[in-house]
């Protein structure tokens, strides 16, 4: 995952406390402060109040852990809710027309919680640490999520992750999603992860062998677009943590799970 701008989200902070963030248009959608001239939030209160949504609290092994009765669990519960109650209707629906549905799921912080590496590492990113964090193959589930992953493939829809995680990261990314209980689809038919030395000719645009300029967006809608131009497949929802994992279309619907540790663009 390359996460070009991490920085804390004050605005979502701020918005989760009054209620869920989901849907396209939720609150915060492509805002930034960095041209404020106001005097920032302060840092230390915000992880403070980053602290006070997760719940969060070490285990007996040290690993930091979001409360499932936290702000944030009940927040992803809205969420669940409203994502099943769409995806039985959306699925009939398409099903009727004789249309193949499915979804689409980022996997970092929307099926697999970072939670302990932010904490850890005071809400920054390294490149080495993060890819040891994830090659251990333990983070815990989003609250909720893996059971939508097995909901939506009861319901007769196909199920795809589209992941800014590397080519190099897969074993370790399929094995964790095993843990979690999303083993849904988990061959490499679905699972689109970036592969900078070979990119896919669909992302020939912004991407050849050996040279990468795709932003998350045009990375994330390519490869959407090609689930439906290429595949057949009509996208009946997409879920993702960062708006950029949304951007771009060739969905019917987003759901924007809340994530106020880190920004990407």
């Amino acid at each position: 995952m390359h996460k070009s701008l991490r920085i804390a989200a004050v605005a979502t902070v701020c918005a989760v406390a009054g209620g869920a963030l989901y849907g396209a248009g939720a609150a915060t959608a492509g805002q930034s402060t960095a041209n404020s001239t106001h005097e920032p939030y302060n840092i230390g209160l915000l992880v403070k109040d980053i602290d006070t949504y997760y719940g969060t609290a070490a285990d007996a092994n040290g690993v930091y852990q979001a409360s499932p009765t936290s702000p944030y669990a009940k927040d992803l519960a809205s969420v669940d809710k409203a994502a099943r109650k769409y995806i039985d209707q959306a699925a009939r629906k398409a099903h009727h027309r004789g249309e193949k549905p499915a979804v689409v799921f980022d996997i970092d912080d929307t099926l697999l919680l970072s939670l302990d590496y932010e904490k850890r590492y005071n809400y920054t990113y390294n490149a080495t640490t993060w890819a040891d964090y994830v090659n251990r193959a333990d983070r815990p589930a989003v609250f909720g999520s893996p059971e939508l992953v097995q909901y939506a493939e009861k319901k007769g829809v196909e199920v795809f992750y589209n992941s800014g995680l590397s080519e190099a990261q897969r074993s370790a990314a399929v094995e964790n999603l095993k843990k979690i209980g999303a083993d849904v689809n988990l061959d490499t038919d679905h699972v689109f992860l970036k592969d900078k030395a070979n990119p896919p000719s669909y992302l020939s645009a912004c991407a050849t062998p050996g040279t990468w300029t795709c932003t998350t967006v045009q990375y994330k809608s390519g490869t959407r677009a090609h689930i439906e131009k290429d595949l057949g497949y009509e996208i009946i929802a997409n879920f993702g943590d960062q708006y950029s994992d949304l951007d771009g279309g060739y969905a019917d619907r987003t759901y924007k799970l809340p994530n106020p540790t880190y920004f990407v663009s």
